[in-house]
């Protein structure tokens, strides 16, 4: 039963903001503690600014997006 509490404020928490120097984008990141908690997955974030892990289901938005208009 902790577990699908644990799952829940997971999946309440923000979408951890990246920027382009973080790319490739990698969950886990390899800055965190739990860097080992499950296998490396790359995400493609670069087209819709947003990706989520299919593992752990961390939430990723990229926050500096070219805006070349």
């Amino acid at each position: 039963m902790a577990s699908l509490n644990e799952a829940d404020q997971q999946q309440a928490a923000p979408p951890q903001q990246v920027t382009r120097a973080d790319l490739p984008l990698s969950c886990p990141m390899p800055n965190k503690d739990l860097w080992n908690a499950h296998p490396r997955v790359y995400l493609p974030i670069e087209q819709a600014g947003y990706a989520k892990c299919p593992y752990c289901g961390a939430e990723y938005v990229l926050i500096d997006t070219d805006s070349a208009s």
